[in-house]
């Protein structure tokens, strides 16, 4: 049945983000717990009226404290580097390189002392859980990324595929061929080319490479990835026993829409969200 490409890409989903997708409290608890003893040995100088005297001595008691230092200012690292009239640092927060002194200067002049010693916070844990929240959200554009692959790895599963068996995950072209004895050269520039499929499924005596993506907005790569994946069809079509499938979806394909209507003309499996809904899969692998 011959498909429209208007109808088709209008039935594309403006997010698909779950509800894990904002903050992963999960990681976010365990880099504060493998640091609370810590906090809360600092929280003692919380109000301090004293803090560079009380720092001194705690410092000097208890000086893993110190590997606290990084993440009050939403950094992850061991070390720091800062700079100014004063000279030049690389302050390592690990195992102390400089003088407690100068680790005094280090809190004095990025404002953590006055933070900690003006009670702008109340508790050391709480804020460090909430700069961890706040850190965390960079992480969306990777959860974002993985969140079509599971998306079309639940509707592989429903349709009775066995992860290991007969569906795998992120399996490269030079496996595909020694599993199950195929020539993709013609794909690999003669093996020069070592690609990865998001997901490969053996069905009927034929291997399927499927690529899995969302694109919530525009941008170049949406083109690129539509002109790669038009190639890669097509270079595949003379493969005996090998099919490429493509599974895409999101708004930001509106900004790209001629690439991906040539890929759409191109090659019959390139399917998008509402496909799966629609059962694409039970009639693409249908016995």
């Amino acid at each position: 049945m011959q498909r429209n490409f208007d109808k088709w890409i209008k039935s594309f989903k403006r997010s698909i983000c779950d509800y894990k997708y904002y903050a992963d409290f999960e990681k976010v608890y365990r880099n504060v717990d493998s640091i609370k003893v810590e906090l809360n040995i600092l929280n003692s100088l919380v109000g301090s009226k004293n803090i560079e005297a009380d720092f001194d001595a705690l410092l000097k008691k208890y000086p893993e404290v110190l590997k606290c230092i990084p993440i009050l200012l939403a950094v992850r690292s061991r070390e720091i580097y800062a700079i100014d009239a004063d000279g030049e640092y690389s302050f390592n927060f690990q195992k102390m390189n400089y003088t407690v002194s100068e680790y005094k200067d280090f809190m004095r002049k990025t404002g953590l002392f006055g933070l900690i010693s003006q009670r702008l916070i109340s508790n050391l844990v709480d804020y460090v859980t909430g700069v961890e929240v706040g850190l965390d959200s960079n992480g969306r554009k990777n959860r974002g990324g993985h969140l079509m692959e599971a998306l079309v790895e639940s509707h592989i599963q429903k349709a009775g595929f066995s992860k290991g068996k007969d569906y795998f995950k992120e399996m490269k072209l030079s496996d595909i061929e020694k599993r199950w004895g195929l020539d993709l050269s013609s794909v690999s520039n003669k093996g020069k080319t070592e690609k990865r499929f998001d997901f490969v499924i053996f069905k009927g005596g034929v291997v399927y490479g499927i690529e899995a993506n969302f694109y919530a907005s525009g941008g170049s790569k949406l083109n690129e990835t539509a002109r790669s994946y038009k190639t890669l069809a097509i270079e595949s079509r003379g493969i005996d026993g090998f099919t490429f499938v493509w599974f895409t979806d999101g708004q930001g394909w509106k900004h790209a829409r001629s690439n991906l209507e040539e890929a759409f003309d191109t090659f019959e499996n390139l399917y998008c969200i509402n496909d799966l809904e629609n059962g694409i899969l039970s009639k693409l692998f249908k016995d």
